[in-house]
């Protein structure tokens, strides 16, 4: 076979007997279209096995006859300005997600390719925004817990239990487990902190369309340097969070 034959083949899903017969081929060039193939295969394997591991606690709660177990996870407790925002969602245990991980250990990219997949590929979820004055008046722990409830509780069907990035939620209809980490430690967290990242992201992308000078498409409202210089320059906007520190002090007659 040409070499660009053989490409074409292994860039599809070849049978094992096509792969022993190009391992017999002796060209320099078809050798290292195998290898490179074997690479990619290796490394597929290494990444399903990866995401398998992910759904060790969603099986340990079926096993007890939790099934469709939900994760829920937030974006924006840090920032000083803009939402915050809190996700729910239900996968198939054992749904395969290349790249499903922590949202903050994923490339903005990856991140907007999974936002699509979790979607469509969800059993359910439920995304939940929380405004900046909703933030100030609560406080943003309670803030956090109020989020999540409602995400849960806002699932098309009640879920047979659900994982908590860190936070301890009491009073459901449905077992709650709380994990530290959980986000790199459970698949149903890491697609809701997916959901929640993209989400605010997204949200605050809009927010530097309407209020250019503050730069909240680089930042997304944490207090960087040039966040903080452009909130003395400005004044703060109904978005930015009053009862953060800086913004408490700076502007303390303004509440």
């Amino acid at each position: 076979m040409l070499l660009s034959q053989i490409k074409e083949i292994l860039a599809g899903n070849p049978a094992a007997s096509v792969l022993e017969e190009l391992s017999r081929d002796g060209r320099a060039g078809a050798r290292k279209l195998l290898a490179a193939h074997n690479r990619r295969e290796g490394l597929k394997i290494a990444e399903q096995a990866r995401v398998f591991a992910l759904y060790k606690y969603e099986r340990e709660l079926a096993a007890q006859g939790h099934n469709r177990v939900a994760g829920v996870d937030e974006a924006g407790r840090g920032p000083l300005a803009g939402p915050l925002v809190v996700a729910a969602a239900i996968l198939r245990i054992g749904c395969f997600l290349p790249g499903l991980n922590d949202s903050k250990q994923v490339p903005a990219r990856k991140r907007e390719e999974l936002y699509e997949l979790i979607k469509e590929q969800a059993l359910a979820f439920s995304i939940e925004i929380i405004p900046a004055k909703m933030v100030d008046s609560l406080n943003i722990y309670q803030a956090t817990l109020n989020g999540m409830r409602k995400a849960l509780l806002s699932l098309p069907f009640s879920p047979g239990a659900a994982l908590i990035d860190a936070m301890p939620l009491t009073d459901l209809p449905f077992p709650t487990i709380s994990l530290v980490h959980g986000d790199s430690l459970s698949a149903s967290i890491a697609a809701a902190s997916i959901l929640a990242k993209v989400t605010r992201d997204r949200l605050m992308e809009g927010l530097s369309r309407q209020y250019p000078q503050y730069g909240f498409d680089r930042h997304k409202g944490y207090g960087t340097g040039e966040h903080v210089k452009a909130i003395a320059d400005f004044g703060p906007t109904p978005e930015h969070r009053l009862s953060f520190e800086p913004l408490r002090s700076m502007f303390k007659a303004a509440r």
